[in-house]
């Protein structure tokens, strides 16, 4: 006889284990399957987030932005070094390290909860005949049929190819590959100004590489409030000096033995041939639901790949759920993370929620850029008056100190009810700024409510807080 339990989690990534916690201690029986190896070839829980995405690329940001502070920082706290050097090995390994805590870590959260853990590619099997469905889990080792009531689908995403282009890691590389390489290149080129491209990017930069990112989108962080966006270029391409061509669209890459060719074409139709010693390819990612055989149990997926659910994540057969990078809605760890809880809570009888619209959006550059809400070109296509408040680092005291005085605070109110409908953050420490928004327009406050509410001195809320009272024209320190 099959095991059975009320829920099987297929993927293990911050929804999915997420959810595999949440139900088992809401009494669910629960067990999460999950297919990731580590490069040793021994499983390893956290999906791409953990292994490949997140954890690792903050590691590596981190030690770059160091190394930087101590080649042209630390001077000007009177702080004398000498023979500063990198040793990429070293810092691979610490970041190493790092991961394999967290993915150990989830495995204890897993025994502690209950949680049973099964290694291999789950897919759907078909209806069990007594109800709830039948997934199939195949790994190293004779495949498994398990019986669960209800499924949950938290298989996140996989990055999107390029045409013609093959990825080897070695020369031309994803994600995974941009965050291995054991030594830093000469020249970089970086196809994508996303997330993954500019983290990346920033990375490598700081520790001697030359990068150039090529665009395909005219205009660069599109996503982004264009103010913000427009900092940020201004910021990347000066200070930190990466090269960023928008517009760019990639005619071919031709691959040597030691380096990549690549021809691109910009927007005046001119010509380009770059020639590199590592190539990265960071155009997006897309929905990992291939071979999930969702089809056979009448779970519809749309052009795109992505699992068709509605706003409680549920698809359209009863007791099968999909949440995080499977769906629609932003590709983020956290969001995966909430609709994992929501959908558990959802099975046990509970009311589980996520307001997708107080999702915050961080960009761990430096400066960091962090923002939640609508931006300022989506309340102007959409006919919404708005006020505007505004407030910038170098007027900050904290900033100051800290010697990160680029950036701004960006605060977009309702013209008559005052509500806050957007922030927005390029500056230090944005990623966890952003926070105090996002409870803001998780309780519809106002830009008053804000501005009438304490905040620390000399802290870098303090831009909060002067961005709210702007909205009034009423800052007190510019």
């Amino acid at each position: 006889m099959p095991k059975t339990f009320d829920v099987a989690v297929i993927g293990a990534g911050p929804g999915g284990y997420v959810a595999a916690i949440r139900a088992a201690q809401l009494g669910l029986k629960t067990v999460c399957i999950d297919a990731w190896k580590n490069p040793a070839g021994k499983p390893s829980l956290g999906g791409t987030c953990l292994n490949v995405g997140c954890i690792p690329s903050k590691a590596l940001l981190e030690s770059s932005e160091n190394y930087e502070r101590a080649l042209h920082k630390f001077a000007d706290h009177g702080i004398g070094l000498k023979g500063v050097s990198i040793d990429v090995p070293k810092m691979q390994a610490r970041k190493t390290k790092i991961v394999n805590t967290f993915t150990t870590g989830i495995a204890l959260l897993f025994k502690k909860n209950r949680v049973e853990s099964l290694h291999g590619f789950g897919r759907f099997a078909g209806a069990a005949p007594d109800g709830g469905w039948q997934v199939e889990v195949t790994g190293d080792g004779p495949s498994e049929t398990i019986v669960a009531r209800n499924v949950i689908v938290a298989t996140g995403s996989v990055p999107r190819q390029l045409p013609g282009v093959a990825i080897d890691n070695a020369l031309v590389c994803d994600n995974v590959g941009a965050l291995s390489f054991d030594s830093v290149p000469r020249r970089l080129g970086i196809i994508g100004a996303g997330v993954i491209g500019v983290e990346m990017g920033s990375v490598w930069k700081r520790l001697g590489a030359e990068v150039t990112i090529l665009e395909a989108m005219p205009t660069f962080l599109a996503a982004a409030d264009e103010q913000i966006a427009k900092e940020a270029f201004r910021a990347f391409t000066g200070p930190l000096g990466l090269i960023i061509h928008t517009g760019a669209k990639v005619l071919s890459v031709t691959t040597g033995e030691k380096s990549v060719l690549v021809e691109y074409e910009e927007r005046e139709g001119t010509r380009h041939r770059d020639e590199f010693d590592r190539l990265v390819v960071a155009i997006g990612r897309t929905p990992n639901t291939a071979g999930l055989n969702a089809e056979s149990v009448g779970v519809k997926l749309d052009g795109r790949g992505y699992v068709e659910v509605d706003a409680q994540c549920r698809t359209s057969m009863p007791g099968i759920y999909a949440i995080g990078d499977a769906v629609r809605g932003p590709m983020l760890a956290h969001k995966s993370s909430e609709e994992g809880v929501a959908v558990a809570e959802t099975i046990a009888g509970h009311h589980g929620h996520v307001n997708l619209d107080t999702i915050p959006w961080v960009v761990y550059t430096a400066p960091e850029i962090a923002w939640v809400g609508k931006t300022e070109q989506e309340l102007k296509a959409a006919g919404v008056a708005y006020r505007a408040g505004q407030f910038p680092f170098i007027a900050s005291g904290r900033a100051r100190a800290l010697g990160e005085t680029a950036g701004f605070v960006k605060m977009l109110a309702d013209a008559e009810t005052d509500r806050i409908l957007g922030v927005h953050i390029i500056g230090p420490f944005a990623s966890e700024l952003i926070s105090e928004a996002v409870v803001a327009l998780e309780f519809s406050a106002t830009a008053e409510d804000i501005a009438r509410i304490v905040h620390a001195h000399p802290s870098l809320s303090e831009a909060m807080h002067e961005a709210a009272l702007g909205v009034h024209k009423r800052s007190l320190h510019i």
